[in-house]
């Protein structure tokens, strides 16, 4: 299956929107693609725009070296062994490096769920997108799932949309 990431964010509240949100894709660009080629100076850089990160953390980086490679393998006790304790800073710090790593994979993403449960959701964000595009005047119908699916597929919606989001999937 392929489709674009407006429709993939369709549902801006979504963990699939999340995902595919156009402005971390931008927002981090094309240098991102070369992520584990970063020098300790880059990632000294990048730790500073990080909203949140006390300025003194890209310098901590900085100061021990941390390459692009070895900033997209640290975890809560690499931070720690370098010197960043704070809980909330790790947590933050922990969070954008994954969006990094995200950021830095390969354009294709692979969505591992069931392809018939998926496909519904996806068919049914494609029809959103363009009801909201005004190509279609009627708002698209909640999709409809195989008895042997139902399961499956509220599973799979609750996964992509958590919380008040999936009723829009579910009805």
């Amino acid at each position: 299956m392929a489709t674009t990431r407006a429709t993939l964010c369709t549902a801006e509240e979504s963990s699939l929107a999340q995902q595919f949100d156009d402005t971390k894709w931008t927002e981090q660009g094309c240098s991102t693609n070369r992520v584990k080629e970063w020098t300790p100076d880059d990632v000294c850089d990048w730790a500073k725009k990080v909203e949140g990160i006390q300025e003194d953390v890209g310098s901590v980086l900085k100061e021990n070296n941390i390459t692009g490679c070895e900033l997209l393998t640290l975890n809560m006790d690499g931070l720690k062994m370098i010197g960043i304790e704070r809980a909330g800073t790790m947590c933050l710090l922990l969070k954008e490096i994954k969006s990094l790593e995200n950021a830095s994979q390969d354009v294709v993403t692979l969505i591992e769920h069931s392809p018939y449960c998926f496909g519904k959701i996806l068919d049914y964000l494609r029809m959103k997108q363009i009801h909201s595009e005004g190509l279609v005047s009627k708002p698209p119908a909640l999709p409809t799932v195989c008895d042997s699916q139902k399961e499956r597929f509220r599973k799979v919606v609750q996964y992509f949309f958590p919380g008040d989001c999936a009723k829009m999937i579910l009805g």
